[in-house]
């Protein structure tokens, strides 16, 4: 089962990432710690499926729900999930399996039941909290940078701060890519100042114009960001928030980023 949820290949990427297990205590050492594979296989199971942390079957993965959350707590604030999700990029790249030319950017909205940071009264949902996913894609709905805010936030305040978000992209000779030639947007992101923000870092602003008639062409290349949306949401956990804390429920969304980009991987590989 460990090996169904974390393939070889997946662990050989992720390993080496992980923080060094704290030392044990000479006297009084207590338990072995849970091995981090099987810790990982655990996450990716509540991710995959949605289930409850306490809900986790620890004869699957041969550990507690309370144990996988405690790892993904330490790995998220050891930055695991953005340093993973780099490296598989890096790889599609030098495989040319990444089109940075044209990009695409939208918003999703998904429930927060538990509310927390990063949640507010959705304008679609009849002011239940909610919470909001923020993506930018590749051409081909390969997912770039995500980010989170709460539900009755603009799309737009996350137009740069996600175009800044994209990490430096290695994997061919010269300067690390970070920023695409051109940009797709609805419009919801129909703003002057920012069109002009964006030809200030080189990108090309394609955004439909608010009170014309739709038929501009944009849709036929700008759809690849609702596939992206739909390879995300895929994964159970993420189709509505359960957790209170925003940066886990962050470290879930990059963790799926990674996982994605890793099966596209395998995938040319093969």
């Amino acid at each position: 089962m460990i090996e169904d949820l974390v393939p070889d290949r997946l662990w050989e990427q992720i390993a080496p990432l992980l923080p060094a297990p704290k030392p044990r205590r000479y006297r009084h050492p207590g338990r072995r710690p849970v091995d981090d594979r099987a810790a990982l296989a655990g996450i990716v199971f509540v991710l995959k499926t949605g289930i409850a942390w306490n809900q986790l079957p620890a004869s699957l993965v041969g550990c507690s729900g309370v144990t996988c959350w405690r790892r993904l707590r330490d790995w998220t604030e050891a930055g695991v999930w953005p340093a993973l999700h780099e490296q598989l990029l890096a790889q599609l790249r030098a495989l040319g399996e990444l089109n940075l030319d044209v990009c695409a950017i939208d918003g999703s909205h998904v429930r927060a039941l538990k509310g927390g940071p990063n949640t507010g009264p959705s304008p679609v949902d009849r002011a239940r909290p909610g919470c909001k996913h923020h993506l930018i894609c590749d051409a081909g709905g390969l997912p770039l940078a995500v980010s989170i805010t709460g539900g009755n936030r603009n799309d737009v305040t996350q137009l740069l701060p996600l175009v800044d978000a994209i990490p430096p992209i290695r994997g061919r000779v010269g300067r690390p890519r970070r920023r695409p030639r051109q940009l797709l947007a609805d419009r919801g992101y129909d703003y002057d100042v920012y069109r002009r923000q964006l030809r200030d870092r080189g990108i090309t602003p394609r955004i439909a114009r608010r009170g014309v008639a739709h038929g501009s062409g944009l849709g036929r290349q700008r759809w690849v960001v609702e596939r992206g949306f739909a390879w995300l949401h895929a994964f159970k956990r993420l189709r509505t928030r359960y957790e209170r804390r925003a940066d886990l429920h962050l470290g879930l969304l990059q963790l799926a980023c990674g996982l994605i980009c890793f099966r596209h991987l395998e995938a040319i590989l093969k």
